[in-house]
């Protein structure tokens, strides 16, 4: 059983890199090169779509982690489980705090009713999320450690 929990965890949490790892990296750089206010507006829609998916991996991600930590207590590679766990925690405190609140603004935002410093908030979003993306690669690279 612990076994299986292992596979599931390191599995989501690899894809949940993934998908962060390519919006910092792939699908921004595209959004941002594209012209007039269809970047803008691509920014927009995936700060709607992936807004309403992530906190759910992200939480779902950290309590696998717990769980395995729990379940696996007396193994070895345990406290590489917890400290990814730790880095998990510190990535949903980072999205709560710096980066959902400009997610909740963009994702309302159209060529019409957005901010002038619309361009700072998305580059400051930017930021805050290649740390984030930093953070969760860590967690995830001790994860596949702790089963080495």
């Amino acid at each position: 059983m612990l076994n299986a929990l292992q596979v599931v965890t390191t599995v989501a949490v690899g894809l949940m890199v993934g998908v962060e790892f390519s919006v910092a990296f792939v699908m921004n750089p595209i959004l941002n090169a594209l012209p007039e206010d269809s970047g803008q507006l691509g920014h927009a829609h995936g700060g709607r779509m992936l807004g309403a998916v992530m906190p759910v991996w992200y939480i779902g991600s950290l309590v696998l982690v717990a769980g395995w930590a729990a379940a696996g207590w007396h193994d070895p590679g345990t406290g590489l489980v917890v400290t990814a766990g730790a880095l998990l925690l510190v990535s949903v405190i980072m999205s709560v705090l710096l980066l959902v609140p400009i997610n909740n603004r963009g994702k309302t935002w159209t060529p019409e009713n957005r901010p002038e410093d619309w361009k700072e908030q998305m580059n400051r979003w930017d930021r805050y999320h290649c740390v984030r993306v930093a953070v969760i690669i860590a967690a995830f690279t001790l994860l596949v450690a702790a089963l080495a």
